[in-house]
């Protein structure tokens, strides 16, 4: 078979040259392993962020390159160094922070070390316990950036991004209050306590409120605030009354604040609006009342039991407060007395309307005539407490109003404390009268006798006959029962047996009364009967009359010329 000729091979001949030109493939790897760590190194150059340094009292808990800097539980940087402070004092921490936490790196950001603690009424950081100590950061908007913190050793009561208002509280002493105490408004909590300021010389605290949130529109240039910590115990007519506004007041101290319910009161308050922090309630509510009169009353007796703040009563209700009490001697009296220094609000009396100046002193003095005293009362029998009582007592000893350094002087009814003490100080005097030791000796002597009589051995024969007595009448009672016994059991047949016998009697009578009653024939005839007796008794009663004084008329017969 033919065909045509498979084409003969042919050599290539290369020179070291051409082996020169051609790469081999084996570079490629070193190559792209060059281009990736480039391109990890221009990354990680390009995402670092900058280099910050906080310091802390302690750095407990924190570890290199372990510990980071978290927001919202986002990773913001982490631990790069731990060191001391030049002055030994503290500890600097120098972090690494990511590119996008930059802009949050102002003059107002706050670090602190998150771990397990107690602050603010409630327990964080329990998530430590696992992971490990974290700093924990809080932005602030807006500020020129900063790379140098000081550390917070307690984290912030309030998040910079939590809506609401703070306000200005001005108060004398903060009481029980701490950061994180409960703001109360109608029993919620609203609001905390973020810290305070010491004023001008130390004369008052102002302390930062922060209300959140929709409460914050609930607060008017009107509202009142008062110190609401712990338990608050009043005895008063109506018993004992406790309250508390909430549990965790009682532990942290709190603040409860309210707005009257007027039509159309004051505008919103806004914020850092300075408010006064009254001591309690009652005094919230007496800061309504905006006009107030001071008044002197001069006691001459004695004033145990009255105390600045006790009140001054009209009628049994509150219009005015002590303010303070001393003591004075007065020359013209040769004597010492306490003057006693209270206001007056005319304001808690309704249609009241009184003069100024001139015009009250005048109104005053009517007043005094007419019988206006101050009294010294109890206010409360069990703690001894007392109170002022302003009223009108027409039948009141002759007084004038005066004034003493401008201020008007009330006159006293009795010098001091005249009421339910002094009398029950009169009946433990008469207590103390009383001969007791005498009654003691008679009674001792009458159990005597009684302890005698009782322990007589006659009266135990007594005793012992009398039990004999009783056995002898349960003896007699036995046989009593028995021999009646079988009479009980014939009473029934008895019974029976007298009422026919009653029912025949009763018949013959009715027979007897039916057949010789009044209106039968049988007593008609009796009737008759007796009448022809009585006639025939009359005829015999004139033959003995006749023959008493005619006997020979039984010879000689009855003659008709003679007399009968």
């Amino acid at each position: 078979m033919s065909g045509t000729p498979a084409p003969r091979p042919s050599a290539v001949v290369r020179t070291p040259t051409d082996r020169r030109r051609r790469l081999s493939a084996i570079w490629v790897i070193p190559l792209v392993t060059l281009v990736i760590g480039a391109w990890l190194a221009w990354k990680t150059l390009t995402e670092r962020g900058p280099l910050i340094t906080v310091t802390f009292d302690s750095a407990a808990g924190l570890q290199v390159a372990q510990s980071h800097v978290r927001h919202k539980e986002v990773d913001m940087g982490t631990v790069e160094a731990i060191a001391l402070t030049p002055d030994l004092k503290r500890v600097q921490v120098t972090v690494r922070m990511r590119r996008e936490a930059e802009p949050l790196l102002t003059e107002g950001t706050q670090f602190w070390v998150v771990r397990p603690r107690f602050f603010a009424g409630s327990i964080s950081g329990l998530s430590t316990l696992f992971s490990g100590s974290y700093i924990d950061m809080l932005p602030s908007r807006g500020g020129t950036g900063k790379r140098d913190f000081t550390g917070l050793e307690d984290p912030p009561v309030l998040k910079s991004d939590e809506p609401g208002r703070t306000f200005l509280l001005k108060a004398k002493r903060i009481g029980s209050l701490n950061l994180g105490s409960p703001i109360m408004f109608r029993d919620l909590e609203a609001g905390e306590v973020l810290g305070w300021d010491v004023g001008e010389m130390a004369r008052e605290v102002t302390v930062h409120a922060f209300i959140r949130a929709p409460f914050d529109k609930y607060v008017r240039d009107d509202s009142r605030f008062w110190n609401a910590s712990g338990l608050s115990v009043r005895l008063g007519g109506n018993g004992l009354q406790v309250q508390m506004e909430s549990l965790r007041a009682v532990v942290l101290g709190g603040i409860a604040f309210e707005t009257p319910d007027v039509p159309g009161n004051a505008p919103e308050s806004a914020p850092n609006h300075a408010f006064t922090l009254f001591t309690d309630k009652e005094a919230a509510d007496a800061s309504a009342f905006k006009h107030s009169l001071p008044f002197l009353a001069l006691v001459t007796g004695s004033v145990a039991g009255l105390a600045p703040k006790a009140p001054v009563t009209l009628r049994g209700l509150k219009i005015g407060e002590v303010e303070s009490l001393g003591l004075m001697y007065d020359k013209v009296a040769d004597t010492v007395v306490v003057p006693v220094h209270f206001t007056l609000e005319p304001e808690r009396i309704a249609l009241l309307d009184l003069p100024a100046d001139d015009m009250l002193g005048l109104k005053l003095d009517e007043l005094v005539r007419r019988g206006l005293r101050v009294k010294l009362e109890s206010s409360s029998i069990l703690t001894g407490s007392k109170q002022l009582a302003l009223d009108l007592f027409p039948n009141a000893p002759r007084a004038e109003l005066t004034r003493q350094d401008g201020i008007y002087v009330l006159p006293m009814l009795g010098g001091g404390s005249e009421d339910a003490f002094a009398a029950a100080a009169s009946l433990l005097n008469k207590l103390n009268d009383m001969p007791f030791e005498a009654i003691g000796q008679n009674l001792n002597q009458a159990l005597s006798g009684a302890s005698t009589l009782l322990n007589d051995r006659r009266l135990a024969e007594s005793v012992a006959e009398l039990r004999a007595t009783l056995a002898g009448a349960q003896t007699l009672v036995a046989n009593l029962n028995k021999g009646v016994a079988p009479l009980s059991q014939r009473a029934p047949a008895i019974a029976a047996g007298l009422e026919s016998a009653v029912k025949r009697t009763d018949a013959l009578l009715g027979s007897i009364d039916s057949g010789y009653g009044g209106n039968s024939r049988f007593s008609r005839d009796v009737a008759h009967l007796m009448t022809q007796l009585s006639d025939a008794a009359r005829s015999l009663r004139v033959l003995a009359d006749l023959l008493s004084r005619h006997p020979e008329a039984l010879i000689r017969g009855r003659t008709d010329t003679g007399s009968p």
